[in-house]
């Protein structure tokens, strides 16, 4: 009865603890959609997910019910992720991401081993009726038209490509998929690639997620844009984190992503990361969205770091985006990390203004 007193004390915050949340423009790289296949999609999320306990809370933190999906389709989440940016003070757009899935020895997808689906194709036809949504696409470079598919998306307009190597079953180290880098720098296109563990899918292969294997792209001058700066996990002994911090000045073109930094499992990653200034220098904002949820992410985990009244202060916003700001801030995340994030992806045009 005590414990759940003071909880109550701490999550509900009085009239002073509520501040006026000030208008920024920011840019969110790091936002995840997924779908059934409804109307059209041609996205999927396999047995082993849709099984898994996981399924029912990562519907939750989507912000919609099967019965939405199911009568209104896929684009029901994308619709639900535009409605929340317009509603932010804090961020003016955010990119949402494609997901590839694994390919076979053929070239093509392997629909048994892909855990999710999200095809460019519809987030190129449905993100155009969004003003605040842009396009990141995912190709993964096992495909036999691979290089192909990077044209199409370069075309549509993405900022970016996305890879999840761990689920994906990629590896960056593969001299054999050097033409898709070639291809990509031809393109000016960053790669957005996990790094470190990956704990939201039933099963992974998270050697793919060593950092150093993202040395041959960095080689070859591919923008590499390191989402959760390895924040999770080892490869050979050393923690990811260290890994990816001691190539920071060997590679010009490597950059650190700040997604998903607050949640629980990572709590003090990005006040450590902040204590580097070679990180600061190259970091960028994402959320990682929808997992910004209660209990994964809450400012009373970062209680070491920022006062209560901060906490208790964030936890009266209620736009997930502006909470995600707001949080980052008070654990010391400079201005100049959102505002840059912009301009790293304004070298690829807007179809919508062609």
């Amino acid at each position: 009865m005590f414990v759940s007193i003071v909880l109550a004390w701490i999550l509900t915050p009085t009239s002073s603890d509520i501040v006026n949340v000030r208008q920024t423009d920011y840019l969110d790289m790091h936002v995840h959609t997924a779908g059934l296949g409804l109307h059209g999609s041609e996205a999927f999320i396999n047995e082993a997910m849709r099984s898994s306990y996981k399924f029912p809370v990562y519907l939750f933190a989507l912000g919609v019910s099967m019965e939405e999906i199911e009568s209104q389709g896929d684009v029901v989440v994308l619709r639900n992720i535009s409605r929340q940016v317009s509603e932010s003070r804090r961020v003016a757009r955010a990119v949402v991401l494609a997901m590839d899935g694994v390919i076979d020895g053929r070239g093509e997808l392997d629909v048994d081993q892909t855990q999710i689906y999200v095809p460019n194709s519809f987030l190129m036809r449905e993100l155009p009726q969004f003003g605040n949504l842009a396009f990141g696409a995912s190709v993964n470079p096992y495909r036999i038209d691979a290089l192909e598919r990077l044209d199409q998306v370069a075309d549509g307009g993405a900022l970016l490509v996305k890879w999840i190597p761990n689920i994906m079953l990629i590896d960056p180290a593969d001299t054999s998929i050097i033409p898709f880098y070639r291809k990509l720098v031809e393109l000016d296109l960053p790669l957005l690639t996990h790094t470190g563990q990956e704990r939201s899918f039933a099963h992974a292969r998270d050697e793919f997620g060593d950092p150093e294997r993202l040395a041959l792209p960095l080689s070859l001058g591919v923008r590499v844009m390191a989402a959760h700066i390895g924040s999770t996990g080892a490869s050979e002994g050393i923690s990811n984190f260290e890994r990816l911090t001691a190539m920071i000045d060997k590679f010009p073109s490597l950059a650190v992503g700040i997604s998903s930094l607050t949640q629980v499992n990572r709590r003090n990653t990005l006040v450590d990361a902040l204590q580097r200034q070679q990180l600061t220098d190259r970091m960028h904002y994402g959320t990682d969205w929808p997992l910004q949820f209660f209990p994964l992410v809450s400012p009373l985990f970062h209680l070491n770091h920022i006062s209560w009244r901060e906490a208790r202060s964030i936890v009266a916003i209620d736009n997930a985006w502006d909470r995600d700001v707001a949080l980052k801030e008070a654990l010391g995340v400079p201005s100049e990390v959102f505002e840059r994030t912009s301009a790293y992806f304004s070298k690829r045009p807007d179809p919508k203004q062609q």
